[in-house]
């Protein structure tokens, strides 16, 4: 995106790639369509430790902005619901997109390209030892990423280089990433694998998502676990309201009085699959006939199902996270430009820096926008 803007103001871009094929991240997301940008896209949709430093990016090339690049295209999409685009065919679709915006500006693509060295000369050109030779530019874009799902080619490259040049990085740590366990609570998770709830209010402290949550055979997934997962430090417990839009009590004290020989685990197969019906009320312990739970026991049931508080033993890490928290530090950077401070010509966009986007479509919003900030910037200083 970046590359793609540059050329086409007039300068002579290069872009080197040390996968082998381009844009491998793009074409796995979304399921193989690529949720490519969120039309609710807003800075509190983002997490960094200064949540003010994505706005002037954000502001400057907005989804609708993304949006028209892709439907002059023709490239057909649909939104997914809460704002969520996707294309109604391949992702790949949208890496063709941007490597013919390239082409269009005669942006050279090199892949399978090993970066050996990265220096800056005196005259402040940038030099480029790789396995195909050396390479000298005015101005280095550092669009690296973050370290989530390794077999993409993922690598700490981009904040490699940046602390060789003195800027901090904030501690990475993986995101939007399903949550593991060890406990008593990894085996009825097994036992549940594969039953998904929806909806479900997953929180933690004040922080708090309403989306699905889905049992696996290492403990909790689905979009309300990978979203609040981006809040959570270890140790932190999660509390689960697997009923939101219902009292469990109250539904309870009525079939008590109704159906006062049924089981609880029967009573709650009217809310929950049968798999997950008797699992909770197994861990409950009072798995009754209704007519002999009393308000107390009601109640014990009732916060079972409105507050499970489990505590995750950690998180599957980077080979499922979908993005990396954490990165180059914003203070480094200048948020109108996205060059560093106090290298003149080092620039930094994308997942590599320390703005991490909530799971739908935000953290590809953020890539865009800050390519094209970082463009004009560079355009700017070297008209």
């Amino acid at each position: 995106m970046a590359a793609a803007r540059i050329g086409q103001g007039g300068k002579s871009v290069l872009i080197l790639d040390h996968s082998e094929t381009i844009g491998e991240k793009i074409r796995i997301s979304g399921g193989g369509r690529c949720n490519f940008t969120n039309i609710h896209t807003k800075p509190a949709n983002f997490l960094s430790s200064n949540p003010h430093f994505c706005k002037s990016a954000l502001a400057r090339f907005t989804p609708k902005d993304f949006i028209a690049l892709v439907e002059q295209y023709g490239i057909a999409y649909h939104d997914k619901g809460r704002g969520q685009l996707f294309c109604d065919g391949k992702s790949q679709q949208i890496i063709d997109m941007l490597v013919s915006e390239c082409e269009k500006a005669s942006v050279r693509i090199i892949p399978n390209t090993i970066i050996e060295n990265v220096d800056r000369n005196e005259d402040g050109h940038y030099k480029i030892e790789t396995s195909r030779g050396p390479f000298v530019s005015n101005s280095l874009v550092i669009a690296t990423g973050g370290l989530s799902i390794p077999k993409t080619g993922a690598t700490p490259f981009g904040y490699r280089i940046a602390e060789q040049f003195g800027l901090s990085v904030i501690p990475p740590r993986a995101a939007l990433v399903p949550f593991m366990f060890s406990d008593e609570f990894l085996s009825l998770a097994k036992d549940l694998s594969g039953i998904s709830v929806d909806p479900c209010v997953v929180k933690i402290d004040k922080t708090s998502f309403e989306e699905a949550i889905l049992f696996t055979h290492r403990g909790l997934s689905g979009p309300a676990i990978l979203q609040i997962s981006s809040y959570w430090k270890d140790g932190d417990p999660v509390h689960i309201n697997l009923l939101p839009h219902r009292n469990m009590e109250e539904l309870l004290k009525t079939e008590r009085k109704d159906s006062p020989k049924k089981m609880l685990r029967t009573v709650l197969e009217h809310y929950f699959s049968e798999r997950l019906a008797h699992g909770l009320a197994k861990i409950s312990g009072v798995d009754e006939q209704m007519g002999n739970l009393s308000d107390k026991k009601i109640a014990v049931v009732s916060n079972l199902i409105h507050n499970w508080t489990v505590k995750p033993c950690g998180t599957e890490g980077y080979r499922t996270a979908e993005v990396t928290l954490g990165g180059v530090d914003t203070n480094s950077l200048s948020s109108k430009t996205m060059e560093a401070r106090d290298i003149s010509g080092l620039y930094f966009i994308g997942e590599v820096v320390d703005v991490t986007g909530q799971l739908g479509g935000f953290n590809f919003q953020w890539a865009w926008s800050s390519a094209v900030c970082c463009a004009d910037a560079v355009l700017a200083k070297v008209s």
